[in-house]
C-alpha cells in the first residue's frame, strides 16, 4: 500500500504544468535572438497536431477564432527552449523575453507562452491547461499563431513549449 501511495504521489509531483502570458520586464542586453529554423522540424508533429486539435475545438467552443500552426520561427524557438527544459530538467520560462523579442521582430503584436512537462496525450496536457486559470488564459487570449515544441527526454519524458502570438 505504501508503494502505491509513493508511485501515485511521484505520478503527481512529475505532472507539471506553468505558463507565462506577459513578458519579463528585465530588458536584455544584446541576446541573441536568431535561430536555426530546421529546429521546428524536430517537434512532435504529431502530437502538435492533436494539441492545436483540441486547442481549437476549445476555443471555437468559446467563440473565439481558431490559431494558425506556425511551422517556422515560433517552433523553433518553442523547440530551442524544450531542449533547453529538457537539459535542466525542469520546466520554466527563462528567456522567454528573448523569445517574445524575436516573435515581435517578426511582426507579432503580442507573445504568451504555456510550458509543461509529464503529460503522454495531448489530451491529457490541454485538459490540464483548461483546468489551470494562468494557461487558460493563454489558451483563450487574443492570439493568432503557434508554435511548438514538442519532445521526448532520453527517458521518454514529455516536454512541451506552445509559443502563442497574436499578428
Amino acid at each position: 500500500m505504501n508503494l502505491l501511495k509513493t508511485s501515485l504521489l511521484a505520478t503527481v509531483l512529475f505532472l507539471t504544468v506553468t505558463s507565462c502570458s506577459k513578458e519579463e520586464t528585465a530588458e536584455v542586453q544584446e541576446a541573441n535572438i536568431s535561430i536555426d529554423l530546421n529546429l521546428a522540424q524536430e517537434t512532435d508533429w504529431t502530437m502538435a497536431n492533436e494539441v492545436l486539435a483540441l486547442v481549437n475545438d476549445h476555443r471555437i467552443a468559446m467563440g473565439l477564432s481558431t490559431i494558425v500552426r506556425d511551422q517556422q520561427y515560433a517552433s523553433a524557438y518553442a523547440v530551442e527552449h524544450t531542449k533547453y527544459m529538457i537539459e535542466m530538467s525542469q520546466i520554466n520560462h527563462d528567456n522567454f523575453g528573448d523569445r517574445s523579442r524575436a516573435l515581435k521582430d517578426r511582426g507579432a503584436e503580442s507573445v504568451g507562452e504555456n510550458v509543461a512537462s509529464g503529460y503522454d496525450t495531448a489530451e491529457a496536457l490541454v485538459t490540464a491547461w483548461l483546468s489551470s486559470p494562468s494557461h487558460r488564459r493563454v489558451l483563450e487570449g487574443n492570439y493568432t499563431h503557434s508554435g511548438f515544441g514538442i519532445m521526448q527526454n532520453a527517458r521518454g519524458k514529455y516536454y512541451f513549449t506552445q509559443l502563442f502570438y497574436r499578428k
